[in-house]
């Protein structure tokens, strides 16, 4: 529910579907869990936005449901006891529009609802993903120019599990929704709307109308945010189902008191360790570029090892893959932990689940059994980065310093983390930077250059 004075801010809550949604602000608490005292902890902190990492990207659309409705039932209790009644929910999902939608967002509304409208923004410019005329598109440079390819003739519209026929939001929201919504039925902003402004528009919004919604720029964003902050101060109520950039607009925050050239500044040491769960092209890419680094030593972890997900098989190559790690680390030289590149073929998806959660757990055990005195830690994925965090680092929540490169966060331990304390990890998405991304990341939270 969405109330706005001149006075006093909103705070923005952001249910996130896996951990790279902050990918665009800093110093603010990312919570692993959901309780009611530990979202609490986000509504008290001073910052004005704070995430709740659900990890339901990952799962069933059942499941993603169920818990998306446990963290509103929660966060009502906890809304009730901090009389915090100025907010705005976010459902934060993928800038290609993968994720469950509209699962979660049918969840948010039943629960904290009603809303005026929910808004589609998938953006996130500093990945070049804008929507033009309501189609989104994946935006890259090139030698001849900008190139603009539309997200459902990209790898990501063919996704086992979210995948798409068009980019076209109306024609997308009718796909998702199996007709619930019809195409016609979506209301368009364009970038013109936007740039005029909006708030007339949105002042006449209502019965949770879905809103697909352009924009090119980080300034376009600017704009819309401002119309729906005075809209909100009417009494508006708005739901968003976004990706990054919406967020940073919302925020208004002041430039990240680190900047990204000397996020090295709190390495531990310059010998860290890197997990690469990732499996995507643009990975496989980024990660031969980081290997050719001198100071970095590749560690295949091969997956087919675990096939058969017997317990052996986990124990003997997670000793294997220590091994390498505690040697690399006595150089002074960085483990890059990865995991092999071979596509495996399975007889049934069940197999292929059970081989991911047999990997995930592997590369959990990874982590809990790094050197307690690495530099710094990087996580490459979004299901890695989420078992990193959660599993392997053991956090409730976890303070966000800001971003080492565009769309790529850095997050540190506190103090009295029992194993890692004061331990930088940075967390990087599958699908964001060029070539050579992760290697500058590297780079940089070594002070390698």
């Amino acid at each position: 529910m969405t109330q706005q004075t001149d006075l006093v801010r909103p705070k923005i809550i952001v249910l996130d579907d896996d951990p790279t949604g902050s990918q665009t602000v800093h110093s603010c608490l990312l919570l692993l869990k959901w309780d009611v005292n530990t979202l609490i902890l986000g509504l008290e902190d001073e910052s004005p936005i704070f995430f709740v990492l659900t990890y339901t990207r990952s799962l069933a659309p059942a499941v993603a449901a169920s818990i998306t409705a446990e963290v509103c039932d929660h966060l009502k209790q906890a809304l009730a006891r901090t009389g915090v009644t100025n907010f705005l929910i976010v459902s934060r999902s993928d800038s290609t529009l993968r994720g469950h939608y509209p699962v979660e967002t049918d969840a948010i509304a039943q629960h904290l609802g009603p809303f005026d409208a929910h808004f589609l923004t998938p953006q996130f410019f500093e990945a070049g993903r804008v929507t033009i005329d309501s189609t989104h598109y994946i935006q890259t440079a090139t030698d001849s120019g900008i190139q603009r390819v539309p997200t459902h003739d990209t790898e990501f519209a063919k996704d086992s599990v979210f995948g798409y026929s068009s980019s076209y939001l109306p024609d997308y929201v009718a796909e998702k929704t199996h007709g619930k919504i019809a195409a016609d039925q979506v209301k368009r902003f364009t970038l013109q709307d936007i740039r005029q402004g909006t708030l007339a528009q949105l002042m006449a919004l209502h019965n949770n109308r879905c809103v697909a919604v352009d924009g090119e720029r980080q300034s376009d964003f600017d704009q819309f945010a401002s119309d729906l902050s005075a809209a909100a101060a009417e009494g508006q109520q708005f739901l968003f189902r976004s990706a990054a950039s919406l967020l940073t607009s919302l925020a208004n925050l002041p430039p990240q008191p680190i900047s990204s050239i000397e996020m090295g500044d709190i390495a531990r040491s310059p010998a860290g360790a890197i997990i690469v769960g990732s499996h995507v092209k643009k990975t496989t890419q980024q990660l031969k570029a980081l290997l050719k680094l001198p100071d970095i030593v590749g560690i295949e972890v091969d997956v087919s090892r675990l096939v058969k997900a017997a317990k052996s098989s986990h124990k003997d190559l997670l000793t294997d893959v220590l091994t390498q790690v505690k040697n690399s680390h006595a150089k002074q030289k960085t483990p890059d932990i990865y995991t092999s590149r071979e596509e495996l073929v399975f007889a049934d998806m069940e197999t292929r689940l059970a081989l991911g959660e047999s990997i995930s757990a592997l590369l959990v055990d990874v982590v809990k059994g790094l050197p307690a005195d690495i530099g710094f830690l990087i996580s490459k994925g979004g299901i890695t980065s989420n078992n990193t965090l959660s599993k392997g680092l053991a956090l409730t929540s976890v303070r966000l310093i800001g971003q080492i490169i565009p769309g790529v966060s850095v997050v540190k331990m506190e103090k009295d983390h029992p194993h890692f304390p004061h331990l930088p990890v940075v967390v990087f998405p599958g699908n964001v930077g060029d070539d050579n991304a992760l290697a500058l990341a590297y780079q940089r939270i070594a002070r390698r250059f």
